[in-house]
């Protein structure tokens, strides 16, 4: 075979979407994994479903997931004149026909549930009618002649053969009334002009393929391998599986990206969304040992589910995983923009680092720093240390002084102090530290210790928290 070419090819109608993205990801990595090309086309030639602006995410999002294209963008609308091109290429050898059917004929031909299809009217139109048509500016468009009788049969690389019965085809429209192509006709002279030799897409194309088929036969071109991908589904509060939607939770790229994923996290977890690899043991894996371990072989036909707890996990290990320099460009402008000069941000980011799950939940998880919460007391129970309320009221009362003439407010020093004071008074150092925490944190589960958390707010607010606390016990 000769070298592998594979293309991505959305349409700019918005957002990337969460399936989209794995088509360009495992179109790139079966490219990639045999040294093969990857091409970039945008098949805008709906232009009612054109967004402004979307070529633009598509190319920011292929660029911040590291799907890097060897050529293009190729831009469909600016190619309207090789289509049409070949459109005539086709009539010329009987294989597509004017046809100029009005829209209320058209219509006509529905059913009462509005479902009906092409009946060729216009197929076996004389040349002399054509001309006729033509001369008088009549609006027409070009059908594909389909087969009306026999099969049409193709082999997926996943899915093995197609067949579909010819009769079932209808003569699909190729060039539109406006001139533009549709999708069923460019995208085949596109992928046969670029060299595409492997066509990854969704398996909803699965029976409409046979078309494109019979487009390639017609031109006497070689057909490309076909690869359909298992449809991803989504799981609602239920446990109810269907198609992946917005109810679901965020389903573009983008998305989550802005609920705080790290675009590694997700391009790892889509990449096991309808793939196996070999060592089905390895879960963690940057783009380029996806390269190296991408096979057509671990493909599946069922349908993969897109598991939004699956992915907190996966993004939360890669936030520990990330070196400390790299997390903090991250995290210090969010913290920035939050709190005031008067709270150790340096260590709440570092109390953060192994604790976050996106970094989107960075407000929530820092809500108890920002204000003091509404406390309930019970709070300060603890069976494990042995403290009740009237024991941490004592514990505080008797930090309070010796905190307050402590110069110096960091975690060592702090540590120290809440040690020696366990020691001299009998009380169990893990007492000591629970009382403190609470006092200060007003909230039971916290992102570090009691002496951690008071270099985070500073010596004055620990104190007046640690005052207030009192007050309430």
């Amino acid at each position: 075979m000769s070298e592998i070419k594979t293309r991505f090819a959305p349409s700019p109608t918005g957002f990337m979407h969460i399936g989209n993205l794995r088509t360009a990801l495992y179109s790139y990595l079966l490219a990639k994994s045999q040294g093969g090309k990857f091409v970039l086309r945008i098949e805008d030639t709906d232009q009612v479903r054109h967004v402004d602006g979307a070529e633009q995410v598509i190319i920011d999002t292929l660029k911040s997931t590291g799907i890097e294209y060897d050529e293009g963008p190729y831009i469909q609308s600016e190619r309207l004149g090789i289509y049409r091109e070949y459109a005539d290429k086709l009539i010329e050898s009987g294989h597509a026909y004017y046809c100029f059917c009005t829209p209320e004929r058209l219509e006509s031909l529905k059913d009462e549930k509005g479902i009906g299809g092409y009946d060729g009217h216009c197929r076996t139109l004389t040349q002399e009618d054509i001309q006729k048509n033509l001369a008088e500016g009549k609006p027409y468009v070009i059908r594909q002649k389909m087969p009306d009788s026999g099969t049409t049969s193709y082999v997926d690389e996943v899915y093995g053969e197609v067949s579909i019965d010819n009769s079932e085809l209808r003569d699909q429209i190729m060039i539109k009334a406006d001139g533009y192509p549709t999708y069923n006709f460019c995208h085949v002279v596109d992928d046969y002009l670029m060299g595409i030799t492997h066509v990854v897409r969704g398996n909803e194309y699965l029976t409409s393929t046979p078309k494109y088929c019979l487009l390639y036969d017609a031109f006497g071109w070689e057909r490309p391998h076909y690869v359909h991908l298992p449809l991803l589904m989504g799981k609602d509060a239920d446990g109810n599986v269907s198609k992946l939607s917005k109810r679901h939770g965020a389903v573009s790229f983008q998305d989550l990206i802005g609920d705080g994923y790290l675009p590694e996290a997700v391009v790892n977890y889509i990449a096991l969304l309808g793939w196996c690899p070999k060592d089905s043991n390895q879960e963690f894996f940057t783009i380029d040992e996806l390269k190296k371990s991408f096979s057509m072989e671990g493909l599946s036909k069922s349908p993969a589910v897109f598991d939004y707890e699956k992915l907190k996990w996966f993004n939360s290990e890669y936030i520990k995983k990330m070196p400390d320099d790299e997390y903090g460009k991250i995290v210090m402008p969010i913290l920035e923009k939050i709190f005031s000069d008067n709270i150790n941000i340096g260590k709440l980011s570092e109390l953060l680092h192994g604790r976050l799950i996106t970094f989107g939940e960075i407000g929530e998880r820092t809500e108890f720093v920002l204000k003091r919460l509404d406390m309930d007391n019970s709070l300060y129970i603890n069976k494990k240390n042995k403290t009740t309320p009237e024991l941490c009221k004592q514990i505080l009362n008797e930090c309070l002084p010796l905190l307050e003439n402590l110069e110096s407010w960091d975690n060592d020093s702090l540590f120290a102090l809440l040690k020696e004071y366990s020691a001299s008074s009998g009380i169990k150092a893990g007492a000591v530290m629970w009382a403190v925490r609470i006092a200060v944190a007003r909230q039971g589960i916290t992102p570090g210790g009691a002496t951690e958390l008071m270099e985070v707010f500073g010596k004055n607010e620990s104190i007046e928290r640690i005052k207030l606390a009192i007050s309430e016990l």
